[in-house]
């Protein structure tokens, strides 16, 4: 509509600047200025006036909205925590994920295994812990090793990541000397000779599901 209103004024100018001859000259100039200021008006209601819109109504551009809308969405990708899992045939509790071996073998030999695996031997940190890992446990009267063991020369019960033992939070029923080894069943801690053959419990952090 406003395309033909400002064409429809173009011809009434164009008309108006074929008037009588006594004064076309002296209207020459004036109509195809108006003329041309017509033909702009058309061009710039086009082209323009969309992003006048825009800009008057407070709005992003089609362009910048565009933008917008990408940045939200990569940084919702980004600040979405990925889930975690664990591996096929291990078994989840709290940050850990588990594995309770099937076989029988050595605390040296375990420890190995576990190694293979991209895990280590179980550490417990606390009572609540290990009531939680004994609750797992299907088989009763069963040894599972952990990654606790007695050193020499310290003459220390230690984790195989270093650390002392706290025997104010976890008790060991057993003898305390060389070769022995840390071993869990449902119902307590137990101190055995390392070349024992039991099972034992493998132990990694959780991963996130990749995509």
């Amino acid at each position: 509509m406003a395309k033909e209103t400002v064409k429809n004024k173009v011809g009434i100018y164009q008309h108006v600047c074929q008037g009588p001859p006594w004064h076309r000259f002296a209207l020459k100039l004036a109509c195809t200025g108006v003329i041309l200021l017509a033909l702009t008006v058309i061009g710039l209601s086009v082209t323009v006036s969309p992003y006048l819109l825009v800009i008057f109504l407070g709005q992003k551009s089609p362009i910048e909205k565009n933008s917008v809308d990408v940045q939200e969405k990569r940084n919702e990708t980004t600040e979405r925590p990925s889930p975690l899992t664990c591996p096929m045939h291990w078994r989840l509790l709290q940050e850990k994920c588990l594995l309770f071996s099937n076989n029988f073998n050595t605390w040296t030999d375990s420890l190995a295994d576990c190694s293979r695996q991209e895990s280590s031997l179980l550490l417990i940190q606390d009572q609540e812990e290990l009531r939680l890992i004994q609750n797992l446990m299907d088989d009763n009267g069963v040894f599972y090793g952990i990654g606790l063991n007695f050193t020499l020369p310290e003459k220390k019960w230690k984790w195989i990541n270093g650390s002392s033992l706290n025997s104010n939070i976890l008790q060991i029923t057993g003898d305390a000397k060389e070769n022995s080894c840390a071993f869990i069943t449902q119902t307590a801690i137990f101190s055995e000779d390392c070349t024992t053959e039991n099972k034992w419990i493998c132990q990694k952090d959780l991963k996130p599901i990749r995509n």
